[in-house]
């Protein structure tokens, strides 16, 4: 397993800075996205191949892997101007993680948080929109990495395995397992059942698992905690990752530099 993090959580900073910083600080991985992590990155109009190199180049001297390269894209809008400029950019950042020898390139698939009628009146553009960027992630011959999440139209099991049977390609179409992110119903739900039904069900497309904790507070909202402090429960994730004879990623999302230490003990423990 390799121990990771969103490289932003850092900050914004120089590419060679950046590498150096995850690597002083002990991670073997990092999610990075272009225009949140680096200052010589603003937009994705930036981007050239010699930034790209300098980028590859810095997290390999540094021993930091990229197993993901984020383009988080409103896949499903309606508005089809939102919707292609998500799968251009997408399809572009396709091409880009191929450059940084990325793992995956991974999305959600809509900005908003949506209502349960938003997201079936979005899922059929979803499809649409993941329909198209598969062409592109099967001839750059590079894994595009859907991320579930119950208020997008990606939003459970049933729909994510509709997708899988859709595509039809293991090879390229890969998945992030967030399950705090498919946590509805924190204080009603069976965590260790329903993380042992989605792994038993889709398991073999995670390559990547991000890792978080929260609370909600008196007006249910959501606020992170430290690993292990809040309601998530990791136990039945933690019984797969020990079946697992590959390697997954576990990025840390959220992370707060307080709890750098306490964090990666608890991801190294999983």
């Amino acid at each position: 397993m390799k121990i990771g993090v969103r490289a932003h959580d850092y900050g914004k900073r120089k590419i060679e800075e950046m590498a150096a910083l995850l690597h002083d600080e002990g991670y073997g991985a990092a999610q990075i996205v272009l225009t949140k992590a680096f200052m010589e990155i603003d937009r994705y109009e930036d981007v050239t191949l010699k930034l790209l190199e300098r980028v590859r180049r810095a997290f390999e001297k540094n021993g930091v892997e990229i197993p993901v390269l984020g383009c988080y894209m409103d896949l499903g809008n309606p508005d089809p101007q939102v919707r292609q400029y998500a799968v251009k950019m997408l399809k572009q950042c396709l091409v880009w993680g191929k450059e940084l020898g990325a793992g995956v390139v991974g999305t959600e698939t809509a900005y908003p948080r949506l209502k349960d009628t938003e997201r079936r009146e979005w899922k059929p553009y979803m499809l649409d929109s993941i329909k198209q960027v598969m062409e592109t992630a099967q001839r750059a011959d590079m894994r595009l990495a859907l991320e579930p999440v119950w208020w997008h139209p990606l939003t459970d099991l049933a729909t994510t395995l509709e997708v899988i049977r859709m595509v039809r390609d293991k090879e390229h179409l890969r998945l992030i397992f967030d399950s705090s992110n498919l946590l509805e119903f924190p204080e009603d739900t069976n965590q260790d059942e329903l993380w042992t039904e989605w792994l038993e069900a889709v398991g073999e497309y995670v390559d990547v698992m991000h890792i978080k904790d929260f609370s909600l507070d008196r007006r249910k909202q959501y606020q992170p905690e430290p690993l292990g402090k809040g309601v998530m429960r990791y136990d039945a994730i933690r019984r797969w990752l020990d079946k697992q004879k590959r390697e997954i990623s576990l990025i840390r999302e959220e992370m707060n530099l307080l709890f750098v230490k306490e964090d990666m003990a608890f991801m190294r423990n999983l």
